[in-house]
């Protein structure tokens, strides 16, 4: 059940959000209408889909470690499969947009931190000149996400294991500017700002990051806030669920919140 900041929140979204038609940007515009309103990318997911069903019906219990937040679904660390499925996987909506826009950067190098069972991994992993590089620690999670990929026959997915705080650090000291990064890992406002400072020298003018859960809590809305108003980003979309960040300088500082 949502909370009433999440209530609140989700009111003050609908009013404020636009379409087209109030856009004046014509970045912004063509963003909206070539990606955030169509939706989706010109790849099938009906298989990525059918796995989500399975995980969505599979009854078995796994121990979960929680490396970040903690879970706002469950107290215990024994959870059944298809309970954290129907709460951390996001929904296909979602999972179908971040897939149009590594189609529409033409993303070769992606991000992302949080695996969970790998739905969005796959989906982010759709176009075969892509790399995936994704982030998970809980070892069971890890298991699961593994065979979603072997089943799925997805040969360009790297999964990091372990706590992020380490492994990110020491992938990011080796790699090259990225192209699309996907935060939807530790919901709290402390490692949300830390992931976010350390993608940042990794970022060239035409790359996007996404923060997932931006209006889940005050925390995540503070970090989201201060994220989108720092030096380095141009532009920003808040569409409720997610945030979108842009750092190319020929935006000039704008904000818009969408109706998706």
């Amino acid at each position: 059940m949502p909370s009433y900041f999440q209530i609140k929140t989700f009111f003050k979204y609908w009013l404020e959000a636009v379409d087209e038609h109030s856009l004046h940007s014509p970045f912004f515009y063509d963003f909206y209408t070539k990606v955030i309103k169509r939706g989706h990318s010109d790849n099938d997911h009906t298989r990525i889909e059918n796995l989500r069903k399975k995980l969505l019906h599979d009854r078995r219990y796994i121990l979960i470690e929680d490396m970040g937040g903690g879970s706002f679904y469950f107290e215990n660390k024994k959870r059944k499969i298809s309970a954290i499925a129907n709460t951390s996987l996001t929904k296909q909506r979602f999972s179908e947009l971040y897939a149009s826009i590594s189609q529409y950067l033409e993303a070769k190098i992606i991000i992302e931190l949080g695996t969970s069972f790998g739905i969005n991994t796959l989906y982010l992993s759709q176009h075969f000149t892509s790399h995936v590089t994704t982030f998970e620690g809980s070892r069971e999670i890890i298991k699961i996400a593994h065979a979603t990929f072997a089943f799925a026959e997805a040969k360009n997915i790297k999964l990091i294991e372990g706590n992020i705080n380490t492994t990110l650090p020491s992938f990011l000291q080796s790699s090259g500017k990225l192209d699309l990064v996907l935060i939807d890992a530790n919901h709290r406002y402390e490692p949300t700002l830390k992931y976010f400072d350390w993608f940042l020298p990794k970022m060239h003018y035409k790359s996007v990051l996404i923060v997932d859960d931006i209006h889940q809590s005050k925390d995540m809305e503070r970090a989201w806030n201060e994220i989108r108003l720092h030096s380095l980003v141009y532009g920003s979309v808040d569409l409720y669920r997610c945030g979108i960040i842009f750092f190319d300088p020929s935006l000039n500082k704008q904000h818009v919140v969408l109706q998706f």
